[in-house]
Order: C-alpha cells, then sequence, then structure tokens
C-alpha cells in the first residue's frame, strides 16, 4: 500500500514523504477513499473505547463523541481546501496544483486523525499527544516546497495552513458539541 508507505514517511520524515508523494502520483480521490475516510471511522469508533474501562461513559456519550469526531474532521478537509484556494489562488491554476493543495491537507489530516485516535485510546489525558500536534506544523512546512511556493509566500502559507487544519477541527468540535450535547 503505498498510501500508508506515504503516510509513514511523512510522519517519520516530512521531507522524504513528500518527495514520494510527488514521485507517486497517487490521486486524491484514492487517498480519502483508502485512508483518510476509513481512518475517520476508526476514529468514530475508538470513541466507544472509553466504555470499557470508565462506568460513566455511556453509549449515548459515545454515539455523539462519535458523531462530533467524524464530523469534525471531514468538514474540515473540505473547509480547509476551500479557505486555502480562495487565500492562495494562484495555487489553484492549474489542475496539478490543486491536487497538491488537497493532499497537503488531506495528508496533515491525516496525521491529526492518527493523533485523535491514539487519544481516544488512551485511558488517561495523555499531554504529549498535544504537543505531537505541533508536528503537524513541520510537516506543512516540508509541504510548502512540495507546493512549489516561492520563499516570500512560505511563511505566510505556513502560518495560514497550520492555523486552519489545527483550528477549524477544534471549532466545529466545539459547535457541534453545543449542538448535540446540551
Amino acid at each position: 500500500m503505498d498510501i500508508f508507505k506515504n503516510i509513514l514517511l511523512l510522519i517519520v520524515s516530512p521531507r522524504v514523504g513528500w518527495e514520494d508523494i510527488n514521485a507517486g502520483g497517487i490521486a486524491t480521490s484514492r487517498v480519502r477513499r483508502v485512508a483518510f475516510y476509513p481512518l475517520l471511522a476508526l476514529l468514530a469508533l475508538t470513541t466507544f473505547v472509553p466504555m470499557l474501562y470508565d462506568k460513566t461513559v455511556t453509549v449515548s456519550m459515545s454515539l455523539m463523541m462519535a458523531i462530533i469526531n467524524f464530523s469534525s474532521y471531514f468538514f474540515s478537509y473540505f473547509i480547509v481546501s476551500y479557505l486555502l484556494s480562495g487565500f492562495y489562488p494562484e495555487l489553484v491554476k492549474t489542475r496539478g496544483a490543486t491536487a497538491r493543495l488537497h493532499e497537503l491537507v488531506l495528508y496533515s489530516l491525516i496525521y491529526l486523525v492518527l493523533l485523535a485516535i491514539i487519544a481516544n485510546v488512551l485511558p488517561i489525558n495523555f499531554t504529549p499527544i498535544f504537543f505531537m500536534m505541533s508536528y503537524m506544523v513541520w510537516i506543512v512546512y516540508r509541504g510548502t516546497h512540495y507546493m512549489g511556493l516561492e520563499k516570500s509566500r512560505q511563511t505566510r502559507f505556513l502560518i495560514a495552513t497550520s492555523a486552519l487544519l489545527l483550528l477549524t477541527p477544534a471549532l466545529i468540535s466545539w459547535l457541534l458539541s453545543m449542538l448535540i450535547v446540551k
């Protein structure tokens, strides 16, 4: 599975991972279908794990958290891709550049989903997971070279993309928890 090899390479060495993704030519739709959506389903399923070790967690609470977790990352992909396309229209002028932008968002979100899965499975709040989220900024930084941005635009792109990727799932999750949990 080239997609999972790309994900592993991206986590271990983002520079090599982006080079492999660039050389691999795997369609974004295939990455979504084979990796992103199944990982979202696994994320939703892992919200039921706390029922095994915490008697206060009910099925309905777990179901609500499954919906919130799944939806926050699912909609984040489309929202972040859309916003970045609007902020950086020069990146979406060609078909290849649009695919690269979607892949950057997709692979970065896959990393965040993997961290969320680990956080759901652990019986305690494991603080290093939250610090590991900052590693996503390094993945995006290495992805700016993959995007072919000029040096003067890389910093702004890095800040905007990282902020959107970290804040959008959290904001959607917060909004859904306010709507569903009440």
